[in-house]
């Protein structure tokens, strides 16, 4: 069967291509999607019936990248393709957070979209790709999606903005962000940027709007040609008279209780305590019903704040919509940390730590496009207690890695060139109690970490994370939502960024999409909430201090003849793992700029000194004035020549070792032995002349 691909201009140059009926036929749905070399397999599978007892929609996105797909092996002792890597969750995150609000509410049957990255020409991302190829997969299917979505990047390089840049086109750009839309509407979008300011973001949002719904047009034509019949779905209602029985025994108390300015436990307390009386009350005439009458509790209590934020313009706390909840902060905190801080914003706390180290610090990368180390990392971390919960604690989720990513790339930005700051640098966010945007919590108290232990950023980064509640009446944009404001509102629009603009972001959409003119409302109220937000931050901490850690390591340059090099490092390392062990350093030699660059690491100005004498002894020249550690090698009537570097010998005149007379240098020294002495003359031709008698001059 020959391959019989679709394709669409989407923007200028770009072309996508689509194919299906010939892969994967027993899926549901499956795709190929083509951008220049790059190809995914997308595949979608919905069950037909849910599981009995299911109350929740069960979606699975997986975006794997093979080796095999860029003519590459697995890195490590096992060439095979394990655990997801962090590249392959954040893509799949990004999926997920687009097709997931575009499935019927209620529809409980499990859903799995697989991308697998099947050919790789190292130039054009394949998580965009695979977006718009698992829409494609589902558009087709007889799932009931309501789609199509599609995702493309979009980057500003020269001040030009490019969609789906090349991983070439990508270096130096000030800015990039990935879109995801339907025809009409944002739905997701997720990026990092050098301080843009909040028209610029809009601009490019409205860029990537243009190509989205190209591609949303061109899978309703693929639907049209390819397309099955799609499936009916019953979304099974609960009995009416059971809802209109628990909205008796409930009255207006949701709505009496949401409007109490209760704090997070108080009003989960009284919350939880409505829920038991309905469930109590109930129990008899509606026997192993209890999960049903928890979810009609949970719409009507959904309905009473959804009510109170749009007719009544009241939040739970009783906040104005663009207030921020009360902040401390606190820096200097754990004592032998290099840098921490505190950061506490309502119900939410975040204890940052930073740690600088050394290039051997460095974490490795090894995927398909991206093979270089990484000088910094943000490792985020959210326990169960956070939220007053006992549950099993296995590995890192996938939410802590997309929110440690997001506040990773919101400090990066402001991060010194390697080139002003050597060190590899560790933030650590672990957040102590969570009640709304724990995320941008690390983010500020991350941006304070860095400061405390010195690290010259250029500016401070703070985060805010905004909500939205849209329905009957004027839409509501909230400022600093709190967790039942999320759960219950239709955006979770987190912005980081200094006094001068964003650095990153990340949105998602419940409802299916909002325009432009509600989300620059929201983008400028964010940044006000944000300069608020920076200005108490500065009452703890508002530049970095003038000196790293005591615990820290240092750093020590020495620049050597490349070669040189060999000498330094001896047989097998010998010399210079002898070196580090017995100084107590950590020595990293590079070629750069056909100069050998010698970094010593240590936690203290003698073991480096020690460490960088050794080196000097091995490899710099030899400087008149300065006294060496050497060995005799031969003996003459008239001196001894004494080597004082590798390869490096001077004469010992026997004039110069004593200032009394000697008639036989035999008497006074032998071959091997070690003695010290005094560079005292460098002669045209390289000739060392040596004196220990200068020595003595000199006590």
């Amino acid at each position: 069967m020959k391959a019989d691909f679709r394709t669409v201009e989407f923007a200028p140059g770009k072309v996508l291509s689509i194919e299906t009926g010939r892969l994967a036929k027993q899926a549901h749905g499956a795709v190929v999607a083509r951008l220049g070399d790059t190809m995914v397999l997308a595949t979608a599978v919905v069950a037909k019936e849910p599981r009995p007892g299911q109350n929740f929609f069960p979606l699975t996105v997986e975006f794997r990248e093979t080796y095999a797909a860029g003519g590459k092996f697995p890195g490590g002792f096992i060439k095979r393709e394990g655990r997801l890597s962090e590249k392959e969750i954040l893509s799949s995150r990004l999926i997920d957070r687009t097709i997931r609000p575009l499935f019927p509410e209620g529809f409980m049957n499990e859903a799995q979209v697989i991308c697998q990255v099947i050919s790789s020409d190292a130039q054009n991302h394949a998580d965009v790709l695979g977006a718009v190829a698992a829409s494609a997969a589902l558009h087709i299917s007889d799932a009931p999606f309501d789609g199509p979505m599609a995702q493309v990047r979009v980057a500003r390089v020269n001040g030009e903005f490019i969609v789906n840049p090349t991983v070439d086109e990508l270096v130096g750009c000030d800015m990039d962000i990935t879109v995801g839309g339907l025809k009409n509407s944002v739905v997701m979008v997720e990026g990092e940027m050098k301080e843009c300011s909040e028209e610029d973001m809009l601009a490019a949002i409205s860029l990537a709007q243009e190509s989205i719904t190209k591609l949303c047009e061109f899978q309703e034509e693929l639907r049209k040609e390819f397309g099955k019949e799609k499936r009916e779905v019953v979304i099974e209602k609960p009995d009416a008279a059971l809802v209109e029985k628990i909205k008796e025994l409930v009255g207006d108390r949701f709505y009496t209780t949401s409007k109490a300015k209760f704090g997070k436990k108080a009003y989960s307390e009284a919350i939880q305590d409505i829920y038991t009386e309905v469930k109590q009350t109930l129990a008899e005439d509606f026997p192993e019903m209890e999960q049903v009458i928890g979810d009609i509790c949970h719409d009507l209590q959904n309905d009473a704040i959804r009510t109170m934020m749009l007719k009544d313009r009241v939040r739970l706390d009783g906040r104005e919509a663009n207030k921020v909840r009360d902040i401390w902060t606190e820096v200097g905190y754990l004592p032998r940390t290099h840098g921490s801080a505190i950061f506490t914003r309502g119900e939410t706390q975040a204890l940052v730590s930073a740690t600088l180290g050394t290039k051997r610090d460095e974490q490795s990368v090894d995927s398909l496009f991206d093979t270089n180390s990484k000088k910094f990392m943000l490792d985020y971390n959210f326990p169960p207690f956070c939220v007053g919960e006992a549950r099993m604690m296995r590995g890192v989720s996938r939410r802590e890695v997309g929110h440690g990513n997001l506040a990773e790339r919101a400090l990066k930005m402001m991060l010194p060139s390697e080139e002003d700051f050597a060190y590899t640098i560790r933030v650590v966010s672990d957040v102590l109690e969570s009640n709304g945007s724990s995320s941008m919590a690390s983010v500020c108290g991350g941006s304070m970490a860095l400061m405390d232990a010195g690290v010259p950023v250029k500016k401070p980064v703070a985060g805010i994370a905004m909500g939205l509640c849209v329905g009957d009446g004027e839409p509501m944009v909230l400022s600093d939502i709190s967790g039942e404001e999320d759960h219950f509102g239709d955006m979770d629009f987190k912005i980081t960024g200094t006094t001068d603009g964003i650095t990153a972001c990340q949105m998602d959409i419940k409802v299916q999409g909002i325009d432009k003119e509600l989300m620059h409302k929201a983008l400028l109220q964010a940044r006000e909430g944000r300069l608020h937000i920076l200005e108490k931050m500065a009452e703890t901490i508002s530049a970095p201090r003038q000196q790293i850690s005591k615990y820290a390591p240092s750093f020590t340059k020495y620049i050597v003849d490349t070669d040189m090099i060999g000498a330094i490092i001896g047989p097998g390392g010998k010399v210079i793992q002898a070196i580090q062990k017995e100084t107590g350093t950590e020595i990293i030699i590079e070629e750069i700029d056909n100069k050998g660059v010698v970094t010593i690491a240590a936690d203290s100005a003698e073991k480096a000194e020690a460490a960088l004498a050794r080196i000097k002894a091995i490899a710099g020249k030899p400087e008149e004035g300065e006294i060496y550690e050497g060995t005799v090698r031969s003996i003459k009537e008239y001196g001894a020549f004494v080597e004082i570097m590798p390869g490096k010998d001077g004469l010992l005149h026997i004039s110069e070792i004593s200032h009394e007379r000697i008639r036989n240098v035999e008497e006074v020294l032998t071959e091997g032995q070690k003695i010290q002495v005094k560079l005292i003359k460098v002669e045209s031709g390289g000739k060392l002349r040596l004196s220990m008698r200068a020595l003595a001059d000199s006590e």
